[in-house]
């Protein structure tokens, strides 16, 4: 096997389901340290991270990643075992494999090979590895991020490893990612017999005209890098279980992903101007995700579509659709920060899968982007 497989099938392997790292971290500080990397263990409640870095000169170039991955699901549904590797048909089958324990094996490869052909490299070059962003990604990058910024130690490119690519490897770069803003509201009502509803008030019925309001808001048409912001109601909680009882409260659960067009400050108003508008009395808590990023042009985005084109021969897309990654909690420190990594369609699911043939390739584009950063001047 090559040595980008033979890594990430070591990395697979080990059933790292978040929080839990499995030992995936001290496999990789032994390879980062045998070149040169210092190692800062980070442990946060019962998470694992690391920070490592070789150099101590600007620019500060960041690998990003996790090695905490999702529950496999039910077992029987797999063709293999999911920690239990298999290369079929030019793929390589297992939890993890493109998400993303094939980027990070990818990019350990890369960086080996940089620095054995660039031992006096440009600036510096950094991993950021956490085991917490498949959960609830409190105690991984965001609290790294935060010792990083009390010493002032700043990252200027980041490149993180999430399986961006969507029918062939390298045809989407993710250069931002939409806001994620999440709604907890409770309408109160009174509860009273099904049968005098003159002695009740039922809160579904007050709030209904304002929930098609809510809606069919425009809440921004978005721009030439985001799409229109969205709502979207994920939980509701009304009744109590009695056929007879109209009940008391209403509970909604929401999310606004949001543009750069909009604050999390301007949502908040704006939800406030409509709800006041209805005949009831609410509770609403907020609880923020991450702000919009979004990195359209620079020296990372350079470098990363020129190594792309020379790999594949193609121009990548730019795309912001998707999720949100740990870059929500880089890019407010003043990152320049990109998304780039193997196929996602089989993250999250039954056999997930990466092409091997997609592994080398991608340790390919990520040597020749720490090439065209950091490699030193000729003479």
């Amino acid at each position: 096997m090559s040595a980008t497989l033979d890594l990430a099938t070591e990395l697979v392997s080990r059933a790292s389901i978040t929080p839990e790292d499995a030992g995936c971290q001290p496999l990789l500080i032994e390879r980062l340290e045998a070149i040169g990397f210092k190692i800062e263990k980070l442990r946060f409640g019962e998470v694992e991270n690391f920070w490592a870095r070789r150099g101590t000169e600007a620019p500060l170039f960041a690998f990003a990643g996790h090695t905490d991955v999702v529950p496999p699901g039910n077992l029987e549904k797999w063709d293999s075992d999911p920690f239990q590797p298999e290369v079929r048909n030019g793929l390589l089958f297992g939890r993890g494999a493109a998400d993303m324990k094939g980027s990070i094996a990818a990019m350990l490869v890369a960086c080996e090979a940089f620095v054995q052909e660039n031992p006096d490299h440009k600036g510096s070059i950094a991993f950021l590895i956490t085991s917490d962003e498949e959960g609830a990604a409190i105690n991984g990058t965001l609290k790294v991020i935060e010792t990083l910024e009390t010493r002032n130690e700043k990252i200027d490119y980041c490149l993180v490893g999430e399986p961006s690519s969507s029918q062939q490897l390298g045809d989407t770069i993710k250069h931002g990612r939409r806001g994620s803003l999440h709604g907890f509201l409770t309408i109160h009502g009174k509860q009273g017999h099904i049968a005098y509803q003159h002695l009740a008030h039922n809160p579904l019925h007050a709030f209904a005209p304002i929930l098609t309001q809510l809606c069919s808001e425009q809440w921004c048409s978005g721009n030439e890098h985001f799409p229109a912001t969205s709502f979207q109601i994920y939980q509701l909680n009304h009744g109590s279980g009695a056929e007879n009882i109209i009940p008391g409260e209403f509970e909604i659960r929401f999310n606004l992903r949001f543009s750069t067009a909009l604050t999390p400050e301007s949502i908040e108003r704006r939800m406030r101007e409509i709800l006041d508008q209805g005949e009831f009395s609410y509770e609403l808590e907020w609880k923020l995700s991450g702000h919009p990023f979004l990195t359209a042009t620079g020296k990372l985005l350079d470098a990363t579509v020129a190594s792309i084109q020379e790999v594949t021969g193609k121009m990548p897309e730019l795309s912001t659709a998707g999720g949100t990654s740990d870059g929500r909690f880089i890019a407010p420190t003043g990152a320049q920060v990109l998304e780039l990594g193997p196929l996602n369609a089989t993250i999250h699911q039954v056999n997930e899968c990466v092409a091997v043939e997609d592994l080398e390739s991608l340790s390919i584009i990520y040597q020749g982007i720490l090439c065209r950063l950091l490699r030193p001047a000729l003479p």
